[in-house]
Parts: structure tokens; sequence; C-alpha cells
């Protein structure tokens, strides 16, 4: 998985807890004091939950990278969504399953019949625990 995949769905968490750079409140909220939303230790943090090895060029590009993914989350949270229905998928689901139906099975010398090996009515496979 990709260390910007993993540090945002980490800082969703972190940033949902109000943890981030010991925010509390909403007027503590870095964007509106004016500075990075996210710092060098807190990617170089999620990088180490990640065992990702970072070096310090990596880890000032990634800083910047996740300051503006979340720069456009905070854009996206002027959005007034008081009339939008809380959803789970963008579109429209119904039941994909069907009836059960009892049928004939295909016996197991059809099943068998393009196996590599069988034994005795069943499939045969190589050993995987010793």
């Amino acid at each position: 998985m990709r260390l910007d995949v993993i540090v945002a769905r980490v800082l969703s968490c972190r940033v949902y807890e109000g943890v981030i750079g010991n925010v509390t409140n909403a007027a503590d909220q870095p964007s509106q004091r004016g500075f990075m939303k996210i710092t060098e230790e807190d990617v170089a943090y999620v990088a180490g939950l990640a065992r990702l090895s970072l070096s310090p060029e990596e880890l000032k590009t990634m800083t910047g990278q996740m300051d503006a993914m979340l720069g456009y989350v905070d854009k996206l949270n002027e959005l007034n969504t008081d009339d939008i229905v809380p959803t789970a998928h963008a579109v429209p689901m119904a039941n994909a399953f069907r009836a059960d139906q009892v049928v004939a099975s295909i016996g197991a010398a059809a099943a068998l019949a393009n196996a590599p090996h069988g034994a005795d009515g069943c499939f045969q496979v190589p050993r995987v625990i010793e």
C-alpha cells in the first residue's frame, strides 16, 4: 500500500479524534491559524507504523503532499451538505442474492475429471504443512 494512502487513513482517524497537533476545538484548527495541517513528525510516525524508511527529502515531500490532501478535505468540508442524505454507496444497491434452489450436483467423477491429481474420489494436492 502506498504511504499517502496509509497516511490519509491514519490521519483521518487522528483528525476525527482531535489529536493532530493537540487540536482540541475548531478554533485551534491549523487551517484557521494559517500553517500546515500536518507535521513531518506526523508523517514520520505513520511511516513508522507502515514500517517504511523515508529519507529527509522524502519526508519533506510527503509532508507537503499530505498537507495538500488535507487542504482539499478542508475545502470539501466547506460544502453545505445539510440537505444531503448520508449514503453508504454512490449508486443504489439491491440485494444481489438469488433464492436457494435444490439442483443435482455434477458428481465426484465429473468434478475430478479435470483435476491434475485425484485419489479415492478426492482432490489430491501438495502438502503445505510439514
